[in-house]
């Protein structure tokens, strides 16, 4: 579903991806993972075109389709979905009415719909009616991105460590959510929550290294 080949991005003059190559298929779970600074984040960045990143060399192929200079708009509209480690705050945008719209489904069914997707991940019904990601917790927002990535149905979905400062048990239950979403989606998971690893040991898992894949394979 997704191929990244030899690709090479850059952020305000400085080479931070240095040549991957990637493969995630329909129905997998592929962990990129490795310390920080190696090029996780602006590997999923790249992929969803944040046009902060410039790609020099390299291609992303998206269902057989070239998409490495199309908006990130377009890219999500051709089923990307991209999880943000810091999710930015919209004042006076409504959880519930945002994410309908951005559906294209505004009728009761889609809200039962949502309100039980909001139930699986552990966020109460009233999260509907708050503003998006204003005065929520680190593991509330972790948990409102998860219903995202559910809700929206997206083929590929990247999760930039949306394990990152939460509990146990949550951790646990995004993976068993996880596992059940790659029956109908590619997933592309960057992690460096030990836990997590552990959890996901029978996937492929990627490791990189300063802007590089240095190891892939289970």
């Amino acid at each position: 579903m997704l191929r990244v080949e030899d690709l090479h991005a850059w952020i305000e003059g400085k080479e931070i991806v240095k040549g991957v190559d990637l493969e995630v298929n329909k129905r997998e779970i592929v962990v990129v993972t490795g310390p920080n600074g190696s090029g996780k984040s602006t590997l999923a960045r790249t992929i969803m075109g944040d046009p902060k990143v410039e790609v020099k060399e390299g291609s992303i192929i998206f269902k057989g389709e070239d998409i490495t200079d199309l908006p990130p708009e377009e890219r999500f509209e051709r089923g990307i979905f991209l999880t943000f480690q810091v999710p930015p705050e919209f004042e006076g945008v409504k959880i519930g009415e945002f994410l309908m719209k951005v559906k294209g489904r505004e009728d009761l069914e889609t809200l039962k719909e949502l309100k039980e997707i909001f139930r699986r991940v552990g966020l109460k019904e009233e999260f509907l009616f708050r503003e998006l990601h204003r005065g929520l917790s680190g593991g509330e927002r972790k948990r409102l991105e998860l219903a995202q990535a559910l809700f929206l149905g997206k083929d590929m979905i990247i999760l930039d460590e949306i394990d990152s400062g939460v509990d146990i048990e949550s951790v646990e239950m995004m993976i068993s959510i996880l596992k059940d979403l790659k029956k109908r989606a590619g997933i592309l998971y960057i992690t460096h929550n030990p836990l997590t690893l552990k959890l996901l040991e029978d996937e492929r898992i990627i490791r990189m290294k300063e802007g590089r894949v240095v190891e892939n394979g289970r």
